[in-house]
């Protein structure tokens, strides 16, 4: 079945006589009949009564009317779809994020690419930083928002451009505030006074960059490392601080995540900062990726 026999279906199904269909085909009556006959036949269905006065369809032609008439818009709306597919106008762009977006950049860039591109699809999944990367070398998301990766996991096959960067304050459980537990009573905490306190942490293999991050303050303090318990989703491990098994240290932008039992303090003097940003693979030429990634490098110059 070719579309050229759907059109001449609908021209004599809306004329209801061949000959005034011919003539809006610009062809001639004989070879119009014998192609809607030849479409009878393939279809082994009866699409129009015909007699001598008058020619009527059928109720299934009537019914198969809806849908030839559905085909040919979508047909005839092919090339347009084609060059907004080609300008990233439309099409799917599948985006991974750690949880931490989720309280600083994810909200503004999606909303801001939701309204500028309303005729994208837009697939969104939470996910760690290592699953991602996994995931965008199977092919299966087009970007992430990573904690920044080591340059090892990049080299030419996946591209990373930082986004934000913010320091780094601690979760304590409000149970050690409310019962002055030592060192926990100021606005700001001592970096020894945390350091002695159980950690909860990310597994390095999920995070690695953030994992060294931590382990490196605690080194550069001379105090002893040790995670007392992990945990591979930000949330819970705020949970877990809100439970009153330990400490964390967390993005300033999770100060947004307001849970009672967790309270967020300031360390005294510097503090590491934080890396979170996007990556995607090199050679992707989803225009949609390429208009996304427009819309977060504003952020970006923000940012920083």
């Amino acid at each position: 079945m070719e579309l050229r026999q759907l059109r001449q279906f609908v021209a004599v199904a809306e004329e209801l006589h061949f000959g005034r269909a011919a003539e809006r085909l610009n062809m001639t009556q004989p070879p119009l009949s014998q192609s809607i006959q030849l479409l009878e036949k393939e279809l082994g269905l009866l699409l129009f009564e015909r007699t001598k006065r008058h020619v009527k369809l059928t109720s299934l032609g009537e019914q198969w009317l809806v849908h030839a008439r559905r085909v040919l818009d979508e047909a005839t709306a092919l090339p347009a779809t084609a060059r907004k597919l080609a300008r990233g106008e439309m099409g799917l762009l599948r985006l991974s994020f750690v949880s931490t977006v989720d309280y600083s950049l994810l909200p503004a860039i999606v909303s801001r690419f939701r309204a500028a591109y309303p005729q994208v699809e837009l697939s969104l999944r939470e996910a760690t930083s290592d699953v991602q990367i996994d995931a965008l070398l199977r092919g299966e998301v087009d970007a992430g928002f990573v904690i920044a990766p080591p340059s090892t996991s990049l080299s030419q096959t996946l591209t990373y451009c930082p986004i934000l960067r913010e320091p780094l304050v601690a979760a304590v459980p409000s149970l050690w505030i409310d019962s002055r537990r030592t060192g926990f009573g100021g606005e700001t905490l001592d970096p020894h006074d945390f350091f002695a306190a159980p950690l909860i942490l990310f597994p390095r293999r999920s995070a690695p960059i953030f994992h060294d991050l931590v382990s490196g303050y605690f080194a550069a303090h001379g105090a002893a490392f040790a995670v007392f318990q992990e945990a591979i989703q930000m949330q819970t491990i705020i949970g877990l601080v809100a439970a009153g098994m330990g400490v964390a240290l967390v993005p300033q932008s999770m100060t947004r995540l307001q849970r009672e039992g967790v309270t967020y303090l300031a360390l005294s003097g510097r503090v590491p900062t934080v890396e979170t940003g996007l990556i995607w693979r090199s050679n992707d030429g989803n225009a949609a990726l390429q208009n996304f990634r427009s819309i977060a490098n504003t952020f970006a110059s923000s940012a920083q």
